[in-house]
């Protein structure tokens, strides 16, 4: 099974802005990466201090596979703002399920799932909103089954 890395500036790109009770970070290019998808930088408790939400911008480049996972005890939300994804998702990564520009999607806590761009030629871009202030870690690699011998 591929290696889930994370590559991650020390510091966020991005100041954050404002006070006394509301905060902005200012949008910004892709700036970090993990298991093959892109970020833009957004808001958790490690730059505004969230205690049980994060947010930011995904992208899946064109032909990019999001290898297996499980997001350990939160739950996560996503609005496809661009491209088409499939996600194969279940114990045995069983069930598929398609989405495009427009759609919206809630993954339960401690299901697996692995995501494709359908696309060759174009990027999936999607909000993404976690209830995990952490952002990646709870976030465990999934392997997935071999495929069964034909009987």
């Amino acid at each position: 099974m591929p290696e889930l890395t994370r590559h991650e500036p020390a510091e966020p790109q991005n100041s954050v802005e404002g006070g006394n009770g509301i905060l902005v970070i200012r949008g910004s290019g892709n700036c970090r990466s993990w298991n093959n998808i892109r970020y833009k930088t957004g808001l958790s408790a490690r730059n505004v201090g969230a205690t049980r939400l994060s947010m930011n911008v995904a992208t899946i480049p064109p032909g990019g596979v999001a290898y297996a996972h499980i997001h350990v005890g939160f739950e996560l939300m996503l609005y496809i703002l661009e491209g088409r994804v499939r996600h194969e998702y279940g114990p045995n990564l069983e069930h598929i399920l398609e989405n495009e520009a427009g759609d919206f999607i809630y993954i339960e806590p401690g299901v697996p799932h692995e995501v494709f761009n359908m696309s060759q030629t174009e990027p999936v871009v999607a909000v993404v909103a976690r209830s995990d202030a952490s952002e990646w870690e709870n976030i465990a690699p999934f392997a997935r089954p071999q495929a069964r011998p034909k009987v």
